[in-house]
């Protein structure tokens, strides 16, 4: 079992991924038909397991920048690196 899904991860093209992204997204097949839950959950890990391998981790699905690191002030508080704008 194993064997066989390291054999269907390995056939996965970028066009098959984006079909089974839009897939997810849209909640159905291109036929129209409904993507079950279990359908999903198996496109969505097939999407994580070829990105994984393929893209930089900036270009994943569900990538987050980390935050940015405090600095602190010259009264010795922290303070985010990047204010929000104070609107007047």
């Amino acid at each position: 079992m194993i064997n066989d899904n390291l054999d269907i991860l390995k056939s996965l093209t970028p066009e098959v991924v984006q079909n089974l992204r839009r897939a997810i997204e849209l909640g159905k097949w291109p036929n129209g038909v409904k993507l079950t839950a279990e359908q999903k959950a198996t496109c969505m890990q097939a999407v994580i397991a070829y990105e994984s391998k393929n893209l930089p981790p900036e270009e994943r699905t569900g990538y987050m920048p980390p935050k940015p690191k405090k600095k602190g002030n010259s009264n010795g508080q922290e303070t985010d690196q990047d204010q929000p704008l104070k609107w007047q």
